[in-house]
């Protein structure tokens, strides 16, 4: 596979006295990488990057043929123009909708827009999908934390990303569940056809989701990738 993602993340964060160093490269190949590496070290800040949600000093964000963000030739796309999936640890879902609502909220047309009728019939697809049909005019706070996980992830799903971004998805559900939605997410990604990049502390994300370590350290004060 050729390399679908190539950047170059350079961040410094002041705070409180405190300066944080981050000077992160990579280029990937594999379709699948698992970001690693102790706890504040700046793994979610790739994430972040890659979506638009902060802006590096320097560098370079490349999603295959599309330049993301580039110092240099002053380029930084905003978020919604990213094409870029991007799960947070806390789902972020939308309490006022309801199921069907949250996952059509992207195909909406300004902040007062109504989803067409083909919108709503493409949405409870999306939740049929993931099992979640018969929960369509449910609101999130009456759903688990399983049925919320999906419901995040058919909301993203039906936007056809370019990528898909998972910040520790799994650390909440208990280990039944968790492998369950390993193998949704896996099938997931061959479905849509798309690469994954992913924060995890857990081995057994990278083995069941067959995918490539990357681990972050500190080298002199900066984080960096560790060969």
């Amino acid at each position: 596979m050729a390399v679908w993602c190539d950047l170059h993340i350079q961040k410094t964060l002041r705070s409180a006295g405190r300066v944080f160093e981050f000077d992160v490269q990579l280029q990937a190949s594999h379709p699948r990488i698992v970001l690693m590496g102790p706890s504040g070290i700046g793994k979610t800040m790739v994430l972040q990057a890659i979506a638009g949600l902060i802006q590096p000093d320097q560098g370079h964000v490349r999603i295959g043929q599309t330049t993301l963000f580039d110092s240099a030739q002053k380029i930084n796309l905003p978020p919604q123009q990213r094409r870029v999936g991007y799960l947070f640890q806390n789902y972020a879902l939308l309490p006022h909708l309801t199921a069907l609502g949250n996952v059509g909220f992207g195909l909406r047309r300004g902040a007062w827009g109504f989803l067409s009728h083909a919108q709503k019939q493409e949405a409870m697809q999306w939740l049929e999908r993931f099992g979640l049909g018969a929960m369509a005019h449910q609101y999130p706070h009456t759903l688990s934390g399983g049925q919320q996980q999906r419901l995040a992830l058919a909301r993203l799903a039906i936007l056809r990303p370019q990528v898909l971004l998972l910040d520790e998805p799994f650390s909440a559900l208990d280990p039944h569940l968790r492998q369950t939605m390993r193998e949704e997410v896996g099938q997931l990604l061959q479905s849509l056809g798309i690469p994954l990049l992913m924060v995890s502390h857990d081995g057994q994300d990278r083995e069941a989701l067959n995918a490539q370590v990357v681990r972050l350290g500190q080298v002199g004060a900066r984080t960096v990738r560790l060969e």
